[in-house]
Parts: structure tokens; C-alpha cells; sequence
């Protein structure tokens, strides 16, 4: 397959090409249906000359090319809607009936109806010139309305996002008019996989509010999902604790698939370079250190213990607390015994056969490093971040 993508310098067309060339050199494995022959990358920089190679050799289209902050309201239909009728004209040239995808808004919904939006309206005028097109060639068409697109793009452009994200990582200042307004947003990794689901033939179709019988006949657009659903608001106290998980270590809750998932991952990618790494507290003393390393607000915290040669360190048991050992280098012992029965029990433990080992509520343990001249350092999860209003920690020794 030979794919061309119009627009290929932009948020959506970066993405996408980075991720087709994953898929045609074979790093992306999940998709073997597949084959990738050719990818040919259009945008302004590139001549009429090359689309038309382009339009002449591609087997897919997708359409991404478009204008959504130009200088002059008449921009956006020259550009939205002007570049389509010469792309389309071009492939019609050469007879070629290769599958096209059209990138188009939801705005295109209220166009002509309740709205007055010129970027609307050019994309309404894109949509029907692309079916158009495929009633006149037979060539399949596939129009994509998306909602707020969600991923790495130039801040102060056209994505609040994308403008929130660049100014909480980089401590500029920005403005919020109304935290209550909502966004439907659709995340960039999730649009790529409906691109790959219409590569394969396989894209689910819908129906939009509003629009004429026509245009809800057999579902004549393309569906991308999930989306989601969230406030200014909320966009921004996320983006504050992020900022701040250098201090407070405290990661928000984040389900596979969840918005603030998409999102931290987002605000990443907008870190100054200087800001990639961070300081730790180490709290040391003559048997070593004891470092927090993250906390989180359902599952505890994570921290790392480094204990000198000889030293034992812990000597005391909780009433419901729990943690997990594991040591990642050296060589130590951990003993444990129930404070009720007595039974006590023992694991030699190293760097070199890495093992998790519970310490149980109710029995007190410690850990000892058993090496003259090696550290011992183990990974410590708890189920619970350390308060000491109520510490559940007792001293009692094995």
C-alpha cells in the first residue's frame, strides 16, 4: 500500500506519519495487516509537481491538509475547501480511485443552521465535494467530523489544550474566561487507531444531531473514539497538581484509558528540557537513606531504601499497614515474626534474583545487610503514605 498524507507537517499528520512508519518498518507489530510500501508526506512546502507523483502513485489518501487560523475569514474556504477540489481533481486526472479520508469538524454540523462559523461552513463545503467525489468515481470516501483534537501542537494556536499545557510547564500565564465551559476532546493515539481500523477496512460509522435525513442515510460518516467529556476547570487543576508532583510526589488516580492518563502524558511533552529531571529529599543519617519516591491517592507510596554494609534497619510491625520489599542490589536477609504466635520466618535476599516479599500487618520484621562492603538497596512499596499523626508503626524487634 502506498499512502499519501496531505497536511503531513501538522499536529494530526506528524503523528500519523511517525506512527505508519512503525508499521512499515515492523517496529508496530500490532497491525500485521498492514503493508506499508510507501508513505508520501504533502504540505506547503511541497510543489504541484509532487502531488501530482503523489496522486498518480497513491493507493490511500488522507486528507488532512487544512486552514484553521488564517488572517482572513475567505482563507478558510480557499484553503479547506480549494486545496480539496484540486487534490480530488488531481486523482480524477489520473484516474485514480484510491480510498480518501477527509479530516473534518463538528462544526460543519451547525453550518448553514445555527451558526454562522466561516471555518464551519468551509468544512461543510469539503464534505460534500468529497461525496461528491465518491458518487462520481466510485472511490470510497471517509469523512471524519472530529470534536477537539487533544496532542502535541504549537501553543497559542488552536488548541486551549495544547496552550494550557505549554504555559503550567513552562510558568507562563494564561487565562481561563469561563472554567465551566466543556470540550469534547478526542486524544491523537486514539484517532491514529481509527486511522489504522480504516486501513484495515474495519471504520464504524454514526449519525450526527441536527443534520438532514441525507446525511444520516446509511451513516455516511466516520466515527473516532473514545472521546471525552471535560470542563476548563478541571482541565486546569489537573495541570496544577502535575506541575507540582516534583514537591508533593503525588500522582493523581489514572485508569488505563482515562483522560488524565492522555493528558499528564501530554503536559510531558511540553517540558522545558530543564525540567526533566528533579531532586529527591534523601533523609540520611550513619545507617544510610530513605527516599519517597512517589505517592499516589488510592495505592500508597514508593520509595528506596539504601542501607550501609552490616546495618539493619526496620524493628517494628503495624496494625493494618503493609508494605513490599525488593531488593535491587546487594545481598541482606529479612526475618518476620507474628507478635501474637511467635512463628517467625526468613529470606535471604539479592540484587542478582530480584523477589518481592511481603511484610505482613501483624508481624515485625526488619532487613539486614548481610555484605562488609556492599550497600543494600531495596525498592519499599506501602499501601499508604506515611502519616505521622498516625504512623500504624510500632518498634519491636524481631
Amino acid at each position: 500500500m502506498r499512502i499519501l498524507v496531505t497536511g503531513a507537517k501538522g499536529m494530526v499528520g506528524t503523528a500519523l506519519v511517525n506512527n505508519l512508519r512503525t508499521i512499515q518498518d515492523g517496529r508496530n507489530k500490532t497491525r500485521p495487516n498492514i503493508k506499508i510500501e510507501e508513505i508520501y508526506e504533502y504540505d506547503l512546502e511541497n510543489t504541484k509537481e509532487e502531488l501530482e507523483e503523489f496522486c498518480q502513485k497513491c493507493d490511500f489518501v488522507f486528507n488532512l491538509a487544512g486552514v484553521n487560523r488564517p488572517e482572513n475569514p475567505e482563507d478558510f474556504m480557499n484553503g479547506n475547501f480549494g486545496f480539496a477540489s484540486d487534490l480530488l481533481n488531481t486523482l480524477k486526472k489520473h484516474e485514480n480511485k484510491a480510498t480518501i479520508m477527509l479530516s473534518s469538524s463538528v462544526q460543519a454540523t451547525l453550518a448553514g443552521r445555527f451558526g454562522t462559523s466561516e471555518y464551519g461552513k468551509s468544512k461543510k463545503a469539503g464534505e460534500e465535494l468529497f461525496f461528491e467525489y465518491g458518487k462520481e468515481t466510485g472511490a470510497k470516501v471517509a469523512v471524519y467530523r472530529f470534536p477537539n483534537l487533544m496532542g502535541h501542537s504549537r501553543p497559542k494556536y488552536n488548541s486551549a489544550i495544547s496552550t494550557f499545557c505549554w504555559a503550567m510547564a513552562n510558568d507562563e500565564s494564561f487565562t481561563v474566561n469561563d472554567r465551566s465551559t466543556e470540550l469534547e476532546v478526542l486524544y491523537i493515539d486514539d484517532l491514529i487507531e481509527c486511522m489504522y481500523d480504516l486501513l484495515e477496512g474495519k471504520e464504524k460509522h454514526c449519525e450526527f444531531d441536527g443534520v438532514d435525513a441525507v446525511e444520516k442515510e446509511n451513516g455516511r460518516y466516520c466515527s473516532c473514539g473514545p472521546t471525552h467529556k471535560v470542563t476548563l476547570g478541571e482541565i486546569v487543576d489537573l495541570l496544577e497538581q502535575f506541575k507540582a508532583e516534583p514537591s508533593t510526589l503525588m500522582m493523581p488516580k489514572m485508569p488505563e484509558g482515562s483522560f488524565v492518563k492522555k493528558l499528564y502524558s501530554l503536559y510531558l511533552t511540553y517540558l522545558p528540557k530543564e525540567k526533566f529531571a528533579y531532586s529527591l529529599k534523601m533523609n540520611v543519617d550513619n545507617r544510610g537513606s530513605f527516599t519517597e519516591l512517589l505517592h499516589t491517592e488510592d495505592c500508597g507510596q514508593v520509595s528506596i531504601n539504601i542501607s550501609k554494609p552490616g546495618i539493619t534497619k526496620g524493628q517494628h510491625w503495624h496494625n493494618s499497614k503493609w508494605e513490599l520489599f525488593i531488593v535491587v542490589s546487594g545481598h541482606g536477609l529479612i526475618q518476620e515474626r507474628n507478635i501474637n504466635t511467635g512463628e517467625t520466618v526468613e529470606f535471604e535476599v539479592n540484587g542478582d534474583n530480584i523477589q518481592a516479599v511481603h511484610m505482613i500487618p501483624g508481624w515485625t520484621h526488619n532487613i539486614i545487610n548481610l555484605s562488609e562492603t556492599e550497600n543494600l538497596v531495596t525498592v519499599m512499596t506501602c499501601n499508604e503514605i506515611f502519616n505521622p499523626a498516625h504512623p500504624d508503626t510500632f518498634f519491636e524487634e524481631v
